[in-house]
């Protein structure tokens, strides 16, 4: 029966600490579902279906040459029903410092109550991603930053496209 994971977020953009989790993600599993989470109270920065675009390019590679099927979906209820949904009987979970560490152990505790079969598996960042978070990225991408050093070239190339239409 082949290993399926689900890696949840929003991934507004991409990062390269996204990918870093993706990279250790794709040995644990056969197929690796990327899951963005939709909310209807939240104005991301990209469209839902850029955000799946982004996806794609900048994973869909890493999977392939893990020999790991990478699918992107959308979600808009609790993960682990996305993860239920998608067949997923692991939650990946990217984790970069202690305060991601006890908010995400919270997280865990109360999604292993509600669906016990799905488990949650932690991987840490690798050092030099610890620092990026998709939030930072937009503000300096904002501010006219270079962010190349934080997102896959691709992602560079959007935020700047966006910001210059945004002048």
């Amino acid at each position: 029966m082949p290993r399926i994971a689900l890696y949840a977020g929003s991934f507004d953009p991409v990062t390269n600490g996204h990918i870093d989790v993706v990279r250790h993600a794709v040995r644990l599993a056969d197929r690796l579902v990327l899951a963005i989470g939709v909310h209807p109270g939240k104005a991301p920065l990209f469209p839902t279906e850029e955000r799946l675009a982004m996806l794609e390019e900048t994973c869909g590679p890493i999977g392939r040459e893990a020999k790991c099927e990478i699918a992107c979906i959308t979600f808009d209820n609790l993960v682990v029903e996305a993860a239920r949904k998608a067949g997923a009987s692991v939650l990946i979970r990217g984790l970069r410092d202690g305060t991601d560490f006890d908010y995400e152990m919270q997280m865990a505790g109360m999604n292993e109550t509600m669906v016990p079969e799905v488990q949650t598996v932690f991987l840490p960042a690798s050092p030099a991603v610890r620092p990026i978070t998709a939030t930072l990225v937009r503000q300096i991408a904002g501010m006219g930053g270079d962010v190349a050093a934080f997102v896959p070239a691709s992602v560079a190339a959007r935020l700047k496209k966006r910001f210059s239409s945004k002048s």
